[in-house]
């Protein structure tokens, strides 16, 4: 297996597993669980669309996790004022709490993932990824 698909496959196990424990005492299911931290850390993305084409999570599983959400009251769904076909998905302030200890446990992976990497590549490493995705920028800029 090509180092790239193994670190992503070995990146998004060791979150899960990391999550396993918090998604299981507030009973939530993991996509539930990181449906709800994206729409609190990204709230220009506060569609269920959004979350589709942002975290390619299939439309059926939103759907069914969103439901969830909002029937455990931990979202709401808003009629969007400038278009009423838009429905905005909104973290109550039951919330509030979960999206705090999830954030907690996603600084935690964060620092646990940077453990050895020392200030100066650590931020070499984000110039590259920031270079990366300008070149992205401009590769889609010519498919528009």
């Amino acid at each position: 297996m090509k180092k790239s698909i193994r670190m992503a496959r070995n990146l998004l196990q060791a979150y899960s597993e990391k999550c396993r424990p918090l998604c299981q005492e507030i009973g939530l299911p993991q996509t539930a669980f990181d449906i709800l931290l994206f729409l609190a850390n990204n709230p220009e993305f506060d569609t269920a669309r959004d979350i589709v084409e942002t975290r390619f999570i299939k439309a059926n599983l939103v759907s069914v996790n969103v439901e969830c959400l909002v029937r455990e009251g931990y979202l709401r769904r808003e009629k969007s004022p400038g278009d009423r076909r838009k429905i905005r998905l909104v973290c109550t302030e039951k919330a509030g709490p979960v999206v705090e200890r999830g954030r907690q446990l996603q600084n935690r992976f964060t620092q646990e993932l940077f453990k050895d990497v020392d200030g100066q590549l650590k931020d070499d490493f984000f110039r590259v990824l920031g270079m990366m995705e300008d070149n992205l920028k401009e590769m889609q800029k010519g498919r528009d």
